[in-house]
């Protein structure tokens, strides 16, 4: 893969993370996290989503689902 594809899926599981331990976390906590841009974050929530792995209960939040998820290193 390109470098640039393993970071971003890099970044995506770190996400993913984040809001696991975090509970239902804003666009702005994520942002502020990983030091991205709002649309970066867009993208990569909607990666997110479009795996059922995190659901946007009201606008601008963002928790995780119970599908089960088995992270690897």
């Amino acid at each position: 893969m390109k470098p640039t594809t393993d970071r971003m899926l890099i970044r995506i599981k770190d996400m993913y993370m984040f809001i696991r331990d975090n509970g239902t976390v804003t666009t702005q906590d994520l942002v502020d996290e990983f030091g991205i841009t709002p649309r970066t974050i867009q993208r990569d929530l909607n990666v997110l989503a479009f795996n059922d792995l995190v659901i946007s209960p009201t606008r601008g939040k963002w928790t995780t689902t119970n599908k089960r998820v088995k992270l690897t290193s």
